[in-house]
């Protein structure tokens, strides 16, 4: 297979049930595209059936390649990896839920002609549709912890969350090449050194399912916060490798 243009990495754990109907649906959107992908299912050490029933589902989705974690390691962790070995010049990652489609990456290709680098779904900017709307008490610590993270490292930036984000090859390699969080912060932390390396960051509004069987724990929230923090120090200390040169060309390049 030729060098895709886009590449769809999609994190599983313990998704036997979802993540057939989602493949579906993505084989239906994409087989109209007129453009090359490739899908890349990263099972994160699941327990049940998810890797074998993605590997026999191989067979009748185009281009679905499964990659086969024995041990469970994360959604920052697998996601990482699957979008370092992609071969997409975007390379885009969304939930095995499907809880925002595939046909989102549509309104996404105009930004990335208009020069950004990164461009991600948003359930806060004008215009998302949540259907359902989340609950009040799933809003409100998420509506307060989005504050946290825009205070520390992102402001301006309303949803760092919504797992439906694609990355330019370059950033992507870049980026996720220095990424040290494992868990739920990742989303964070790539916008964090996208924003940091000068890459530019465009937010769009997404029609978010609110499905069932979610995996985010109250606990979660916490974690993320926490993570958050680490995120902070590791910039002010110098923990990340960040190519200073290449942060000069990038801002040049968006001014």
């Amino acid at each position: 297979m030729a060098k895709p243009y886009l590449s769809i990495i999609i994190p599983a754990y313990n998704e036997a049930k979802r993540l057939p109907l989602t493949l579906i649906d993505v084989d239906r959107i994409l087989s109209r595209a007129e453009y090359s992908y490739e899908i890349l299912i990263m099972n994160d050490g699941s327990t049940d059936n998810t890797a074998e029933i993605a590997k026999k589902m191989s067979g009748n989705i185009k281009n679905l390649k499964v990659v086969d974690n024995p041990v469970n390691r994360g959604k920052g962790a697998v996601v990482r990896d699957g979008m370092l070995i992609a071969q997409g010049n975007i390379r885009l990652f969304t939930d095995a839920d499907n809880s925002t489609s595939i046909d989102h990456f549509d309104g996404m290709t105009e930004h990335f002609r208009a020069g950004y680098d990164v461009v991600i779904c948003s359930r806060s900017v004008k215009g998302a549709k949540l259907d359902p709307p989340e609950s009040v008490y799933r809003q409100i610590p998420g509506k307060l912890g989005n504050l946290f993270v825009q205070a520390l490292l992102l402001p301006g930036i309303w949803d760092t969350q919504c797992g439906f984000k694609a990355f330019s090859e370059r950033a992507t390699e870049e980026i996720f090449g220095m990424m040290k969080i494992t868990g739920w912060g990742f989303d964070i932390e790539a916008l964090a050194l996208a924003k940091k390396l000068g890459y530019k960051i465009k937010e769009i509004p997404a029609h978010w399912v609110n499905a069932e069987g979610s995996k985010l724990k109250a606990s979660a929230y916490l974690k993320v916060l926490l993570e958050t923090v680490k995120i902070r120090l590791w910039l002010w200390g110098g923990k990340y490798q960040l190519n200073t040169n290449n942060n000069q060309q990038i801002t040049n390049r968006t001014q």
